[in-house]
């Protein structure tokens, strides 16, 4: 059984090792004004605000706030690496990032960003009870003809991860995994925490050849 790449949020960080601290400054302001002007096309009659906060494993995150006509507030993050790929290679980058605020409004309510969990047994129960229960039941349900393995495992590069294969497949890469930490990450800033282990699945899909 061979596991798929796990995503690493912080390879940002890696790659900007040796350039001048002035320099990633500078782009990460540009992301940022880039990123509250591409929100504020799509939304032009609600309030858009954005922060950039330093986070010691991710990196900077970038999160953003939409007030809408009616008061209600939706907020929602993300990494560096996945805005500088955006507005490197997306044809619509606006369109992009207001996609995950529209699915938080269709949701109904007010969506503010969540409480970080404040002891492990919260951060534990946050997972077992909430994350991982999520992820399992969208994951099968995006591939319903398929026999999906979803399940937490241990990897010793990345610790605790949620891992997801297809039982059918039995050569090559078959499991897609995501560090725990990665998926609280996801969920703290109201996004969606199976995203990223669904498309990795339809990247095993792709690589054997089942469309």
């Amino acid at each position: 059984m061979t596991t798929n790449d796990v995503s690493n949020q912080n390879e940002t960080q890696e790659q900007a090792a040796g350039i001048p601290e002035e320099e990633i400054q500078r782009l990460i302001q540009a992301l940022h004004e880039n990123a509250l002007r591409a929100l504020r096309f799509k939304f032009e009659e609600d309030q858009v605000d954005g922060q950039v906060l330093n986070h010691e494993v991710y990196g900077p995150i970038f999160t953003y706030k939409i007030e809408v006509k009616d008061g209600h507030k939706y907020a929602c993050g993300f990494f560096m690496r996945e805005l500088l790929n955006t507005f490197q290679n997306n044809e619509d980058p606006a369109l992009w990032m207001s996609s995950f605020f529209l699915d938080l409004m269709d949701a109904g309510g007010e969506r503010l960003l969540p409480m970080p969990p404040q002891s492990e047994d919260e951060a534990k129960a946050l997972i077992d009870n909430i994350i991982v229960p999520y992820c399992a039941k969208t994951i099968r349900e995006e591939f319903p003809d398929e026999q999906v393995h979803v399940d937490l495992d241990l990897n010793e590069q990345h610790g605790a991860v949620l891992e997801a294969g297809f039982t059918s497949i039995s050569d090559g890469n078959n499991v897609c995994a995501l560090p725990l930490h990665m998926l609280i990450a996801h969920h703290l800033l109201n996004r969606d925490p199976a995203e990223p282990i669904i498309q990795g699945l339809y990247r095993i899909r792709e690589e054997h050849g089942l469309e």
